[in-house]
Order: C-alpha cells, then structure tokens, then sequence
C-alpha cells in the first residue's frame, strides 16, 4: 500500500528541508510523483530517513534486518492511518457544511415567511382601520338621523 505525502508534509514529518527531499527524490533515493501540480513523496520509501542513523545502524548492526522491516512496516501503517483521519476529518467537514447550508437555507426561507406574514398583518390592519373609520361613520349617521325622528316625533305630541 503506497501512502503519498506532499513534499512539504514529509519534510516536516522527517525533520529535514524541502531542498533536502528534492535532492533524494533527483537522486532516486525517495519515489515521487507530481499530482496536480503538486510534488508528491512515497511515504515508505522513506522510512529509513525517519530512522535516527544510531538506531538504523544498530538494527543493520545487529544482523537484524527484520526489525528494520518491522519498523518500516510500523511507520508504513501509522502513515496509513494518518491520512484516514484526515480523510474522515474531511469527509466530517463536508458533512458539517452541508448541514449548515441546510440550516442557512432554512433561515432564509423563515425570514421569507416572517416578512410575508409582516406584510399581511400590515393589510389586515389597515383593513381593520378603514372598518372602524366606517363604523364610527355609521353610529354618526344613525344618531344624527334617529335624533331628528325623536325630535320630530316630539314636536308632534307637543303640538
């Protein structure tokens, strides 16, 4: 399983430059790829650079060459595992902004609401105040009107 890491994350992951991987990679000591403009470095090739040299010398040393591939193997699945977090971490915060657009286009769409309900309100209550202008128009009228029948009406048993 081959794990490609961006020139600059295996730079900072095995404490060197990027003009020192660049050399490795022109030396062929490291694979590389270039993915979308980007310069790419094999992980596992690079498992010997990660080593300190004490270590990588004792393991050799020692007649233990499969500590050494004990170790790379090691090194191989915690980078393995690593860039599984971080397509879980991206995967997390697609789904968060896709939740959050939903939430936003809620939002948006009662706001649309409030203010079509505002608007009614505002109709309903001119409406209601044109009613109550008329209303009090009426009550004028019919006193006006049924006080002059009183007064008439009086008039005429008086007389």
């Amino acid at each position: 399983m081959q794990t490609w890491l961006s020139i600059e994350e295996f730079a900072k992951l095995v404490d060197k430059s990027v003009v020192e991987i660049e050399a490795l990679c022109a030396e062929n000591k490291l694979a590389s790829k270039v993915e979308n403009g980007k310069k790419m470095v094999e992980s596992a090739s690079g498992v010997s650079l990660m080593l300190p040299k004490k270590l990588e010398a004792e393991l050799v040393f020692d007649g233990h060459t499969s500590a050494m591939s004990f170790v790379e193997k090691t090194v191989g699945t915690i980078l393995s595992m690593h860039e599984k977090v971080i397509d879980a971490k991206d995967e997390t915060l697609d789904a968060l902004k896709n939740e959050n657009m939903f939430l936003k286009d809620g939002l948006v769409a009662m706001q649309e609401l409030y203010d079509e309900d505002r608007k009614t309100i505002e109709a309903l209550t001119q409406q209601l105040k044109i009613a109550q202008e008329e209303l009090e128009f009426v009550k004028r009228k019919y006193k006006l009107m049924w006080g002059k029948a009183i007064e008439y009406a009086g008039e005429k048993k008086l007389s």
